[in-house]
């Protein structure tokens, strides 16, 4: 018999904040107390010196959290030029130095190259495994980490201005998979210099932005009086760039059940014309998501069911 999962069923989007010096593990099981939420998961960690946009998916929002992973991603950083350091940030430890300082020109110059569908080699200080283990696992026992470059996509990546000769800040909109870590890198390289990032703040996840978001403290501050589920964005928010489809209640029960629904009865409700063969679908009723569905062979099948 499986275990029943301890907390209220509680569903949607919470946009914190993240202070610095706090792991996003560590956001996430404070905000599951404050909600006592039974399920909770975050989509894509910050690191601990990093601060901002942190979405939080409750309940049924979980199943739609790969989405909100997929949409692309804004970040405002400051590169320190001469230190190359073995985390590619702040916290890690000196091993290569550098005299060269680019400058503002020379630095915009090279911009172009990072722009665009690029390979990028993760920095051993990563998630990633290698051999079933953790990359920073390895890298923390000074064991090789060897990391094949993966392709990733810069949408934007501009210097916002140059506050000293040690120091520039950027703005970069990226999509899944960027390391900036990994880009300041790469950037001082090219340079013929060295580097690391001092600062690093994610200042959108999707459709989230700063406005959107609220700190832990206040979050507690509402969790004290009883307002902190009211806070919260519907599931379906992860699902901005899906189609929507309005189904009825009869239709709605059969897909819950994992039967498919016949395309050609939605159709004379609503139009199927911009939806092409195989496409992902946002099956709603009564103002909910139902499933997420696949337009297939004149068919809306479920694929993954949101239980409320």
């Amino acid at each position: 018999m499986a275990r029943k999962r301890r907390g209220d069923p509680v569903h949607g989007w919470l946009v914190i904040d993240k202070a610095p010096d706090i792991t996003s593990a560590k956001v996430v099981n404070k905000a599951r107390k404050i909600l006592n939420a039974a399920k909770v998961g975050h989509s894509g960690t910050l690191d601990p010196m990093a601060t901002g946009i942190l979405p939080l998916a409750f309940g049924e929002a979980t199943k739609t959290v790969s989405y909100m992973m997929d949409g692309s991603k804004e970040y405002r950083f400051t590169v320190c030029w001469g230190e190359a350091r073995d985390t590619d940030d702040a916290e890690g430890e000196i091993i290569e130095t550098s005299d060269h300082r680019p400058g503002s020109e020379e630095i915009e110059a090279a911009l172009p190259e990072f722009i665009g569908e690029i390979d990028q080699i993760p920095p051993a200080f990563s998630a990633i495994k290698v051999d079933g283990e953790r990359a920073y696992k390895l890298a923390r026992q000074e064991k090789p980490v060897d990391l094949a470059p993966r392709k990733i996509f810069i949408e934007r990546f501009e210097l916002i201005e140059c506050p000293d000769e040690a120091h520039a800040i950027f703005e970069v909109t990226s999509g899944k998979g960027a390391y900036i870590r990994g880009l300041a890198r790469d950037l001082a390289r090219k340079l013929g210099t060295v580097g690391h990032i001092s600062s690093l703040r994610r200042t959108r996840v999707g459709p989230f932005k700063e406005s959107d978001a609220i700190s832990l403290d206040k979050l507690e501050e509402l969790g004290h009086k009883g307002a902190a589920v009211d806070i919260l964005r519907p599931v379906e928010t992860a699902l901005d760039d899906i189609p929507a489809l309005a189904l009825t209640a009869d239709e709605a029960r059969r897909l819950r059940c994992g039967q498919p629904v016949s395309a050609l009865t939605v159709a004379k409700r609503t139009p199927l014309t911009d939806i092409d063969q195989g496409a992902t679908i946002c099956a709603m009723a009564d103002g909910k998501v139902v499933a997420l569905a696949k337009f297939e062979g004149g068919e809306i099948r479920p694929f993954r069911v949101l239980n409320f």
